[in-house]
């Protein structure tokens, strides 16, 4: 018997293969179509700049974006938001520009926001933010320099350029917070979600 009770399978508004895989690997069939956002635009155009507020209006935007043209569907939004001393990071452009957040991080403690949303006929029916602070070791221009080296293109595909899943476990010297989370996913709490629905298997 599936575990995944639900006609459809969920439709996941991201193209990041990392939040495909937590969803798949839990029993969740996915189909993908990222959404088409400015999202520096939503930004400054939000209410409110706090790092969980913006990281919680990109994944509600990104799941209604998605939706609008998928009615009935259970669409899931998902963003994060890196924030050190009131300052909030996006995903770096280029190989200049992880450098400079990484330099930015070593040494420091910063917090990053993961937030979910999953809509459905044009309505938000659950949405959840969870935050990490992650404590970057002090690093030396030489690992920064072979690290960026090693992880070639990942480095723009993250906030913070790294992925904890991988050579961005060499970062830190501590963590606090859920895994799924800092990797781009609160899953249990969307796993949860799912079950008091009735569309996963309790």
């Amino acid at each position: 018997m599936p575990f995944w009770l639900a006609a459809d399978p969920l439709l996941l508004a991201s193209k990041s293969k990392v939040r495909r895989t937590l969803l798949t690997a839990a029993g969740i069939p996915v189909d993908v179509q990222a959404a088409d956002l400015d999202e520096r635009a939503l930004e400054a155009g939000a209410a409110h700049n706090e790092p969980a507020a913006i990281a919680a209006l990109l994944a509600r935007e990104k799941a209604h974006a998605v939706g609008r043209n998928h009615p009935g569907r259970l669409v899931l939004g998902a963003d994060q938001v890196l924030a050190l001393d009131g300052r909030r990071f996006a995903k770096p452009a280029d190989r200049a520009a992880a450098l400079a957040q990484l330099r930015a991080l070593s040494g420091r403690v910063h917090t990053l926001h993961s937030a979910v949303a999953c809509v459905q006929n044009g309505a938000v029916i659950f949405e959840h933010v969870s935050v990490a602070r992650l404590t970057v070791r002090t690093l030396s221009d030489q690992f920064v320099d072979v690290y960026l080296n090693a992880v070639g293109h990942a480095a723009t595909e993250s906030v913070g350029a790294y992925q904890l899943e991988a050579l961005g476990s060499l970062l830190f010297e501590r963590i606090e917070g859920d895994y799924f989370a800092i990797l781009g996913l609160p899953l249990v709490e969307v796993l949860d979600f799912l079950r008091r629905r009735g569309w996963l298997l309790a």
